[in-house]
């Protein structure tokens, strides 16, 4: 939810971009230019007033708070509280997933055995999370960056361990556009970060390439899901062998 002082601050934009004086509100109003100064430097005031000059301004209430909303920072990361909620029902983690590939209500309810109504209820608390911004008619938008990821340790990724690593490796990764690399090497620890950023990359142009097929026929779309690791790390098998001197 926007605040008070957001709606406030982006009506000063507002007035600044349309070269409207404070002289040119107050006569507007109907209120001295001294008290239309003292009211929007205290940056406080009734939603009623924020409607006035709205219409001063001859601007929709909703659009302002449309661009308020807009103009808030994205988020990279939901909190472990967050998380949780998210994780605690299976229907409203699939909701949180599907949002995050774009998909609409009517996509959901088409797909899974989720009723409109159901899948709505989840859609608000979605909303209420901070993941999405529910807007009329069932649309929303996504309040998450493109550099969003689930927290390291936190109760998604917990869950995905527990439950989907078995599944997804088990797999032969030998359909049409499927692939599993293996690679293991020594590199310098200075250049160790750049591989991750390519591979930080490469995750973003899978999500941007997802949003501009998202007008493609269902029939020319595949769903795939993208695993991206890196770390230091050695299969305990081969370090129960190294000599006690190099395991330090």
């Amino acid at each position: 939810m926007s605040t008070t002082a957001d709606l406030v601050a982006a009506l000063k934009k507002e007035l600044k971009s349309a070269q409207m004086t404070y002289a040119d509100l107050a006569q507007g109003l109907g209120m001295a230019e001294s008290s239309v100064k003292r009211m929007l430097a205290k940056g406080d005031m009734a939603l009623s007033r924020i409607d006035a000059i709205c219409r001063v301004l001859k601007l929709d209430f909703g659009e302002l708070a449309r661009r308020v909303a807009d103009a808030q920072p994205l988020l990279k990361e939901l909190t472990q509280e967050q998380e949780k909620v998210v994780v605690a029902d299976k229907k409203l983690l699939l909701c949180a997933i599907c949002v995050l590939s774009g998909w609409t209500l009517e996509q959901i309810t088409g797909e899974y055995r989720l009723g409109e109504a159901e899948c709505i209820k989840y859609f608000a608390q979605l909303d209420r999370i901070g993941i999405i911004e529910l807007r009329p008619m069932n649309r929303y938008r996504l309040k998450l960056a493109k550099t969003f990821r689930w927290r390291p340790h936190g109760p998604v990724m917990h869950y995905f361990r527990e439950q989907a690593v078995l599944d997804y490796f088990s797999g032969g990764f030998d359909g049409p556009a499927e692939g599993l690399l293996l690679v293991h090497g020594s590199v310098s620890r200075a250049i160790a970060p750049s591989f991750l950023d390519r591979l930080q990359r490469v995750a973003q142009d899978f999500s941007q390439q997802h949003q501009a097929d998202q007008k493609l026929a269902d029939k020319d779309r595949q769903g795939y899901t993208l695993v991206l690791g890196m770390r230091s790390w050695e299969l305990a098998a081969f370090t129960q062998l190294r000599r006690l001197s190099s395991r330090a």
